[in-house]
């Protein structure tokens, strides 16, 4: 569990105990079970993250809602619902270049216009031989996007960064350059489902000079 969920299990989990105390079961069942969803909620289970080179992973558990191509690069787009486990995890190794907060809506996360609209935080990482940009994106319930790193800090792929209160939505913009792993409708885990993989350039073709191409005219003529 991260250590922003404790005072949101613990203020209902002592009122609980307060109540039951003078006899009032009925809420402290009540509190006892927010506590409950609130322990599951701010949960914190270990990932295997993958090996391998060009490798770009979600950033968050949830359902991918969208993809697209833009000129800038190639863009998905994962929901997040109150049920999902809500860190973030850098879909990367490299540095952070730049993070971005921008105070906006609170529309919800599901509308693609959150992505532009939206209170929102965007780390810009340079590593891997590439730049990712990942967005936080609070949606009509959450409460507080949190960003643990800063500009300058290093990530390892799979790494926690941050996390998002509740409801909303994880964005990952790409070089046009990567191959999509996901289609619309996969459901993703942070730091394990692979959404995209940079496409090695081709650098097999072997260049015929002129002493070859004089060998092999000679070669046909015989």
């Amino acid at each position: 569990m991260v250590k922003e969920g404790i005072p949101f299990i613990a203020l209902p989990f002592v009122a609980a105990v307060a109540l039951a105390v003078f006899g009032f079961w009925l809420i402290a069942v009540f509190l006892l079970a927010i506590a409950a969803f609130m322990a599951y909620f701010f949960r914190d289970p270990k990932r295997i993250v993958p090996d391998g080179d060009g490798l770009i992973l979600s950033a968050a558990d949830g359902r991918v809602t969208r993809i697209d191509e833009t000129p800038d690069g190639k863009f998905v787009s994962v929901f997040l619902s109150p049920l999902d486990v809500h860190i973030n995890r850098s879909p990367i190794s490299g540095q952070i270049r730049e993070v971005n907060y921008v105070a906006g809506k609170k529309m919800p996360a599901t509308s693609d216009a959150s992505s532009l609209e939206n209170e929102r935080n965007s780390l810009t990482i340079e590593g891997d031989g590439m730049t990712v940009t990942c967005t936080q994106i609070a949606g009509i319930v959450a409460r507080r996007i949190v960003c643990w790193s800063k500009a300058g800090d290093n990530l390892t792929r799979g790494q926690k960064f941050g996390m998002i209160k509740f409801s909303s939505r994880t964005d990952l913009m790409m070089p046009v350059s990567v191959e999509i792993q996901v289609a619309v409708g996969d459901r993703v885990r942070g730091g394990e489902t692979i959404i995209a993989r940079m496409i090695p350039l081709a650098n097999d073709t072997v260049p015929i000079i002129d002493s070859d191409l004089s060998a092999a005219r000679t070669r046909l003529a015989v």
